[in-house]
């Protein structure tokens, strides 16, 4: 029996989404739940797998494409069986990025050939987009990144290594052509700034800062750390510190894990929280699920799991669907303080500064103690200011008394 493989929808609002590449060509085999294609959407890249075993057939989209929800883009038959006749043609519903104008009818379409067996490397997605804009074989492409990955400077190494064909240009002339140059947004950065400009102009944003003593959590990760690495193989990080305290309180503070419906608020029944992600082209939410419920070696190994696949552009749609709250941590770029804006339909987003040495007053005298500031961003539709300060205060509870969070 043949499966449809359709554009997926991977979050609500999504209308279509980036066919980045096939991990599989036409005519190949492929198992139930192998990695199949990679596809965009305004979070992250998405690796999508097969929902059957069998053999690829019927591709009717190629890298590049820009396809709607729901559209079928191939078909996963068996041995000897023919993919399903379409009622129409696909292209007829697909908007396509940088490529040329239909031909007229009766011409010839013009299809992209089916990559090679670079299109199954390990690369990131920036560095995909810079070798197809400047026809670099990525078959050729050595890459420098962890396990050969290419990643975006070995593109950039390559394309400044290339001899102009006109001659080697001036000095003059590529400092105004570097000027004037600019850099087209991939669907996750455009969709990005769409989506904070979108939340900061109709959500309205209100903000509480706690300066809080991050000695106790700098003690716990020390503490602990050495026997969650041996078991389970990852480093405990301040971030997985974070995400516990929050999930806790949380659940003593169920408006913050709210959300905007429109007009009503939801309170969410799971609590499932978001970590901001940096990768090439902007940042991501990968989200810890039921994290409330979870040890906190059990959230280091999932939040190590997610950031990885983060950077290589490997996300599944599980991994970036249904976060309740968010953190972003800018504390490893040596930031003091910042205010984040809040993911929709979120009802509140939490940004995490650096941890610095700073004389403070204990016990009325002073002394030195690693500081760290936390604000909190809040949609007023959702909460007020006294809920906020509330929920902030039991957070820095948790932070200078983590005790309760090491399970």
């Amino acid at each position: 029996m043949a499966h449809s493989i359709v554009m997926p929808a991977l979050e609500m609002a999504q209308e279509s989404g980036k066919l980045i590449a096939w991990r599989k060509k036409e005519g190949q085999t492929v198992a139930k739940g192998e990695p199949l294609l990679e596809v965009e959407t305004d979070k992250a890249v998405v690796e999508i797998e097969s929902p059957a075993d069998g053999i690829l057939a019927g591709v009717k989209a190629h890298e590049g494409d820009v396809i709607p929800v729901g559209q079928t883009i191939a078909w996963i038959v068996q041995p000897g069986e023919q993919p399903p006749a379409e009622s129409a043609d696909m292209a007829t519903g697909r908007r396509m990025e940088a490529k040329p104008a239909a031909p007229a009818a009766g011409a010839a379409a013009k299809t992209e050939p089916q990559t090679g067996p670079a299109t199954a490397a390990r690369i990131s997605p920036k560095a995909r987009r810079l070798a197809k804009e400047h026809g670099i074989d990525l078959e050729n492409v050595r890459g420098s990144g962890g396990d050969g990955e290419i990643l975006t400077e070995d593109i950039l190494a390559l394309v400044n290594a290339a001899p102009s064909q006109a001659g080697a240009p001036t000095a003059t002339k590529t400092a105004h052509a570097e000027a004037n140059a600019t850099e087209p947004l991939s669907q996750v950065a455009r969709l990005m700034a769409e989506r904070t400009a979108q939340s900061w102009t109709t959500a309205p944003h209100f903000f509480v800062t706690r300066e809080v003593d991050a000695a106790a959590m700098g003690a716990a990760r020390e503490k602990f750390g050495p026997a969650i690495e041996r078991e389970k193989g990852v480093k405990l990080s301040h971030t997985d510190l974070l995400i516990a305290a929050v999930s806790h309180a949380l659940e003593r503070h169920p408006r913050v894990n709210a959300s905007w419906t429109g007009g009503a608020i939801r309170l969410n029944p799971e609590i499932n929280v978001g970590v901001a992600m940096a990768v090439d082209d902007g940042v991501v939410t990968a989200v810890v699920p039921s994290a409330n419920r979870k040890s906190l070696g059990e959230i280091a190994v999932l939040r190590r799991d997610l950031a990885d696949r983060a950077r290589a552009g490997k996300l599944r749609p599980a991994d970036i669907s249904g976060a309740t709250f968010t953190i972003s941590n800018l504390g490893m770029y040596q930031v003091d303080a910042f205010t984040a804006i809040i993911v929709p339909p979120q009802a509140a987003i939490l940004a995490v500064g650096s941890i610095a040495d700073r004389v403070v007053a204990v016990n009325g005298q002073p002394a030195v103690r690693p500081m760290m500031n936390l604000t909190l961003s809040s949609d007023h539709r959702v909460l007020d200011g006294a809920r906020a300060a509330l929920f902030l205060n039991d957070l820095v509870s948790s932070i200078v008394d983590p005790k309760t969070l090491l399970q």
